[in-house]
């Protein structure tokens, strides 16, 4: 895969080593904007299950993902707690124009993060209409994705919602990566109760289907975490087997 030159002499040096930059909102800005938004620009390490975001919260930062795996949670009023979403690098944290968070966010896995103030990157929209375009269209992409996500909790069987899970996965986990048909390797961002409750499924249910799909040579499990996909056409199949 060619990458761009990242280590043009005209872009602040925070954001020269940013690989994830250009399939981000933060590709759309020019030198200058960047050097803006680098003034007031943190970078931070978080670990895995530390929150990032309450729900109810003011906003005050936003942050770009640079790396790892960060999932989206609504609690109820009983206090059962939903996972809703996943987010991954490079993907942007944060709703613009909101005074509260309305969601809650926690690191699965350990997360780079890039943040600044929610007031610098508004400014930045009122005067980047391409920015404000960016933000559009990964709205837009999240609702597609939330929309296929419907489809897989509403319809499809419990192996092909472990296959769709473990294909989201592979095809997220690092930004820098072109997926082809395999093999692909990674680490599975979630527990197993957490894979449950993301699905609508039982611990038992996920870990017979993981099970079933291993022997079946779909993927291969090492140290019960690490999944290897020889063929992503074989995951990809696995997710909606014609009945």
């Amino acid at each position: 895969m060619e990458k761009k030159d990242i280590h043009n002499s005209e872009v602040p040096v925070i954001c020269r080593s940013c690989e994830a930059r250009h399939r981000g909102i933060c590709g759309v800005l020019d030198p200058d904007q960047l050097m803006k938004l680098g003034k007031q620009t943190t970078k931070q390490v978080r670990r895995a299950d530390e929150e990032l975001i309450s729900a109810g919260s003011d906003v005050r930062t936003y942050s770009n993902i640079m790396s790892g795996v960060v999932k989206l949670t609504k609690l109820m009023a009983d206090g059962r707690q939903q996972i809703v979403a996943l987010q991954f690098a490079p993907d942007f944290m944060g709703r613009p124009f909101h005074s509260q968070s309305e969601i809650s966010a926690e690191a699965a896995t350990e997360v780079r993060l890039c943040s600044f103030p929610a007031s610098t990157l508004e400014s930045l929209i009122a005067e980047s209409p391409e920015l404000e375009r960016k933000l559009h269209e990964q709205n837009l992409k999240e609702l597609d994705e939330a929309r296929d996500w419907m489809l897989t909790l509403g319809r499809k069987t419990a192996s092909e919602k472990i296959a769709s899970f473990f294909y989201m996965i592979a095809n997220h986990v690092d930004p820098e990566l072109e997926v082809g048909n395999g093999p692909v390797k990674f680490d599975i961002p979630l527990k197993r109760a957490d894979i449950a409750d993301f699905l609508g499924l039982t611990i038992e249910t996920v870990s017979r289907q993981i099970t079933k799909l291993r022997k079946a040579g779909v993927f291969e499990i090492e140290n019960n975490r690490t999944v290897i996909v020889p063929k992503m056409s074989k995951l990809k199949n696995a997710c909606e087997v014609e009945h």
